[in-house]
């Protein structure tokens, strides 16, 4: 017969903490399969050893995965919820009379340790090497995309300023040579580069967070954000990051996080490079081809005015070097200009008595003119060639199962879709601690359903040979029978 307290204080719990977490909570797999004490190398250097004692940093960062991984989004309501959960306690090695550290304890912490030393960074490195120790890494594959974060910031707080944005891009260089090779091949004059001071413009700036960038895509609402670069492999594992503000474009952002790839061990093993149609520059797919790497990407509709021929349909002539127009006539090379485009031109006294002239320009002299940058040759080996073949056709499709999975994740479980703290380093780091305790979650769940087949399928052998050994002593003539 069940007893009925009136009063609750008179209800005891003598049992020990560890009997009351369920074998099956995510908290005892993180505590069976992660050795948690990486985190004291990466953290002691930072501690002085005179004054008072410190909280045990294992702690701090158990309690922000404790926030990530159970999507609570505010450190404050985390450590009310520490408070009374017994799993928290366990996993955290509280007693249920040792005092929850305070909600402002990790931040100072940060502001003051952590932030300059790049220690969200190093955790992040440091799951992503047990993962591969456990062989779970498959980066033969590598999956790209872009993804914004709504930044901490009123969108209608702001002020207008003139800000000088360099033209200059990340391969100016090395473009900037190629353009004068190619003039020397067509027998023009060398291109003179000075150094670019840059165009004035004027640009939002958040007033709450500055470094924060305009966003404004689609029938999406126009707010400050963040757009996070992301690399994952096959199985849904985050392999490497970037941000930037969210007025930058992704296939600006790519770069620095390709950096960022090739600086993995494993860099060589990787075979193809999968990217949606923001990523389709000339430049991208050179550098990722020039590596040995295939470049996946998908079809992407030409910037064409409504009523004007596509200029796929006017036909490339590499033997020649030249283009033909759906009139069948010839559009002959003029020059190379600074920013890496041959122009294609026609003839206008031809132009004009054709009957086509206003489906193909509006030009007043009736000429066309087509560009076609220096590194177009591999865009066009990438759109036009790799993109029907079977290999694409087999892993592009893996994309909604693997990165974009894990930006639905992110922000439907774990809060991805905005952040709650101010500058481009803090929210990355934050960030970096969430993927971290992303790939943490897949890794433990995985390796304890492993740990647990072969746990049945040790079951099973002993059965098996108890069977056997029951048989060859009953019914000796039946044990070849029995074992097949």
């Amino acid at each position: 017969m069940a007893v009925n307290f009136k009063d609750r204080s008179e209800i005891m719990v003598v049992s020990p903490l560890n009997e009351l977490v369920p074998e099956d909570h995510l908290v005892r797999k993180l505590d069976r399969y992660i050795d948690w004490s990486f985190i004291y190398p990466l953290t002691d250097p930072l501690y002085s050893t005179k004054g008072r004692s410190r909280i045990d940093p294992v702690i701090l960062f158990k309690m922000i995965f404790i926030n990530k991984l159970f999507g609570i989004n505010s450190m404050r309501k985390t450590c009310e919820e520490i408070k009374v959960n017994v799993a928290y306690r366990w996993f955290l090695h509280l007693s249920f009379e040792d005092k929850v550290p305070d909600h402002s304890t990790y931040s100072q912490n940060y502001r003051r340790k952590y932030k300059d030393n790049d220690v969200s960074q190093k955790i992040f490195e440091h799951i992503l090497t047990e993962l591969i120790s456990h062989g779970l890494i498959d980066i033969e594959s590598l999956f790209i995309d872009g993804t914004h974060v709504k930044a901490h910031a009123n969108k209608n707080k702001y002020n207008k300023q003139e800000l000088i944005v360099s033209s200059a891009k990340a391969y100016q260089k090395e473009l900037e040579e190629e353009i004068n090779q190619d003039r020397h091949h067509y027998g023009k004059k060398e291109i003179i580069f000075n150094e670019e001071t840059g165009e004035v413009k004027q640009a939002k700036v958040s007033k709450n967070d500055p470094e924060s960038g305009v966003f404004h895509k689609g029938e999406k609402e126009k707010c400050f954000a963040y757009s996070i670069n992301t690399a994952c492999d096959k199985h849904g594992y985050i392999v490497g990051a970037h941000i930037e503000p969210g007025n930058v474009h992704d296939s600006q952002s790519f770069f620095p996080l390709y950096r960022k790839l090739k600086m993995l061990e494993d860099f060589q093993e990787i075979k193809h490079m999968v990217l949606d149609a923001g990523y389709i520059t000339p430049y991208i797919c050179k550098v990722i081809m020039d590596d040995d790497k295939t470049p996946l990407m998908p079809y992407k509709r030409p910037m064409t005015k409504k009523g004007y021929f596509k200029k796929y349909e006017y036909m490339y002539d590499e033997e020649y070097d030249c283009y033909l127009c759906p009139n069948e006539k010839i559009l002959k090379y003029s020059t190379t200009t600074r920013e890496g485009y041959r122009l294609y031109k026609s003839n206008p006294k031809e132009c004009k008595k054709c009957p086509f002239i206003h489906q193909c320009t509006g030009n007043k002299k009736f000429q066309k003119v087509i560009t076609r940058h220096v590194w177009d040759d591999y865009k066009e080996e990438t759109v036009n060639h790799i993109r029907h073949s079977n290999l694409w056709k087999e892993i592009y499709p893996q994309r909604k199962q693997t990165i974009e999975r894990c930006f639905a994740d992110a922000k439907t479980k774990y809060g991805l879709g905005f952040t709650r703290y101010i500058g481009k380093q803090r929210v990355f780091d934050d960030i970096l601690l969430l993927f971290s305790a992303m790939n943490m979650k897949k890794m433990v769940n995985y390796l304890d359903k492993m740990h647990q087949d072969n746990h049945l399928t040790k079951l099973y052998s002993i059965i098996l040979q108890k069977i056997e050994a029951f048989a060859s002593f009953f019914i000796p003539n039946k044990k070849e029978s029995l074992q097949t």
